[in-house]
C-alpha cells in the first residue's frame, strides 16, 4: 500500500512537471503564424548588401568614364550618394541615385545639401532594375556579377551609343570591357556603348 501511494506520489509529480514545458510548446507553435511574414517582393528588399566604393575608387572611376558637365551619371544602387554627389561637385555633372533603403536615400539626401548639389542631384527609391536608363549618359555600378548581367540587357537597350558604363569590381560575362583597371585592391571596368550590339548580349 504504501509503494503504491509512492508510486502514484511519483506519477503526479511527474505530470506537473511535464504539463507546463508541453503548454508552452504548443503556445509558440500557435503564435509563430502570426508572426510578421518576411516579404518576397523585389521592390521592397535589396539584392545585394551595401558596401561603400573608396572614395578614390569612385573618382577614378568616374575619370575612366570621361564625365563632364554635359553627362547625366546614373547610379544604380546609389547608398549614400558619393557616385552622383562626386560627379556633381567635380565635373559639374547632373546625377541620379536609385536606392531601394529609404535610410540610405535620406543620408544622400542630405549629403547632397552639404555639398551644395542638392540642384544637380536626385535621389529615387525604388528598385534598380525597374528604373528608366534612357536620359542617363553614365551609368555606374557595385554590385553583384549576377546582377550585373541581368542589367546587361536593359544597359545596352536604352543607353545611346557612346554612353558609359563603369562598374566596381564586376564585369559583364560575354560584354568584354573596353578598359580594365586596378586601383587600391579594386578592379573597374569600363564599357562604351556601341551603335551595333551583339545579339548574344541583348538578352
Amino acid at each position: 500500500m504504501i509503494q503504491r501511494t509512492i508510486l502514484l506520489l511519483a506519477w503526479g509529480f511527474l505530470l506537473a512537471a511535464v504539463g507546463p514545458l508541453s503548454g508552452c510548446a504548443q503556445e509558440q507553435e500557435r503564435a509563430s503564424p502570426s508572426a510578421k511574414p518576411t516579404t518576397t517582393d523585389s521592390s521592397l528588399t535589396k539584392d545585394v548588401a551595401y558596401v561603400k566604393t573608396p572614395q578614390r575608387v569612385v573618382e577614378r572611376m568616374l575619370e575612366m568614364a570621361d564625365v563632364s558637365e554635359t553627362d547625366v551619371v546614373y547610379d544604380l544602387g546609389s547608398g549614400d550618394g558619393r557616385f552622383v554627389i562626386t560627379a556633381a561637385q567635380q565635373y559639374g555633372a547632373r546625377g541620379v541615385g536609385i536606392e531601394i533603403d529609404p535610410e540610405l536615400i535620406r543620408t544622400a539626401r542630405a549629403k547632397a545639401r552639404l555639398a551644395g548639389v542638392s540642384d544637380r542631384v536626385t535621389f529615387r527609391q525604388g528598385n534598380l532594375f525597374d528604373a528608366d536608363l534612357h536620359n542617363a549618359s553614365v551609368v555606374t555600378l557595385y554590385l553583384q556579377a549576377d546582377l550585373n548581367l541581368r542589367l546587361r540587357p536593359k544597359l545596352l537597350l536604352q543607353l545611346d551609343p557612346g554612353d558609359r558604363v563603369v562598374s566596381h569590381d564586376f564585369g559583364m560575362g560575354a560584354w568584354s570591357p573596353d578598359r580594365t583597371e586596378t586601383l587600391a585592391g579594386s578592379t573597374i571596368y569600363l564599357w562604351t556603348i556601341s551603335d551595333r550590339i551583339p545579339d548574344s548580349l541583348a538578352h
